[in-house]
């Protein structure tokens, strides 16, 4: 009969915890060194790659093998989420009849740590056969990738973070912090907002985050509007209705005067309260915030004034109303 191992005895040399802190350390300050020692080295190479990859029509085309492949999808997400339209593709699977997805409009991102990647050929030949653009990144400046390349990055001359300097650790953070870069550089040239940013990124927590106010404001008949000269139990009435704690004072011309909270009741309650206008009681010149604004402004802009609701308005027009519950509900408080 085969004996258990003693897991008593496996285990019972203690933990050197200082040990793996200093490991991990260890990593971290040389894949740090890496990053700012490319930081230094980046030069126009940089900018003939962007113009490449940022062609008037079509995608671009990330492609890599093994850890480069890892890295090349989510540099993929990455531009894609930040309005530059571009996918993944297998190096294998272009060899097997996916290189039809890559067009003559597109421009190609190769990954390869060596630039001598075997599964990389077929799609280096396509790109040149089709004049379509091609940026390298890779260690190997002599590299067949980046001889056959219309722009090459080259990673930093720095070690691999493992203690064999063989498992891929420095040279794959590089290259993704280098995919993240031109994802940014992208962006920042074709003005991508926080807008767009937001009509990419519905779902989740981001989502909310970049909601506008007008995803959350309350509009047309929910709105509490009254006129200047209205009695102040209109006022009372208005405010009630539409359980939003306050209510707005508009002109003849629709123009927002002024606005009347809960807190303006409070301080004012005498027994005259109700002989009174919502002209004289009103607070002239409310703050205002545009629909188009990120309800998370919006929501700063109450914490700030320490204030619960806001007027939005257009060209001095009320065309909303939010409340602090209404930033809540949507769980971007």
């Amino acid at each position: 009969m085969k004996s258990e191992p003693n897991s008593t005895a496996a285990n019972s040399d203690p933990i050197d915890q200082k040990g793996d802190i200093d490991a991990g350390r260890k990593v971290l300050e040389i894949e740090a060194d890496a990053l700012r020692k490319m930081a230094e080295e980046l030069d126009d190479t940089f900018v003939t790659a962007l113009n490449l990859l940022s062609p008037p029509q079509g995608r671009v085309i990330v492609t890599g093998m093994g850890k480069s492949g890892h890295v090349a999808r989510k540099i993929a997400a990455t531009m894609a989420s930040t309005g530059m339209p571009a996918f993944y593709v297998h190096p294998g699977e272009a060899s097997h009849g996916d290189l039809g997805m890559i067009t003559e409009k597109d421009a190609i991102l190769a990954l390869s740590n060596s630039g001598e990647t075997a599964e990389l050929a077929d799609i280096i030949a396509y790109s040149r056969r089709f004049n379509i653009p091609l940026v390298a990144i890779t260690r190997e400046a002599d590299s067949l990738l980046a001889r056959s390349a219309d722009a090459t990055l080259v990673l930093p001359e720095v070690p691999e973070a493992c203690p064999m300097g063989l498992a891929p650790t420095t040279s794959t953070t590089a290259s993704l912090a280098l995919g993240d870069a031109i994802a940014v550089a992208l962006l920042e040239r074709i003005g991508f907002t926080a807008s767009d940013f937001q009509q990419l990124h519905p779902g989740g927590r981001l989502g909310d985050r970049l909601k506008k106010v007008s995803d959350l404001m309350h509009k047309g008949d929910e709105i509490p509007l009254i006129e200047p000269f209205a009695p102040m139990s209109e006022a009372l009435l208005a405010m009630t209705q539409k359980s939003l704690g306050c209510v707005g004072i508009r002109d003849k011309e629709g123009l927002l005067l002024g606005i009347i909270t809960d807190g303006d009741l409070r301080r004012h309650m005498s027994e005259g309260l109700l002989a009174k206008t919502a002209g004289e009681l009103m607070t002239v010149n409310p703050i205002t915030i545009s629909p188009d604004m990120l309800a998370s402004e919006a929501l700063g802009i109450m914490n700030e004034r320490s204030i619960t609701n806001l007027f939005v308005a257009e060209n001095g027009q009320p065309v909303g109303v939010v409340h602090i519950h209404d930033f809540l509900r949507a769980g971007i408080a």
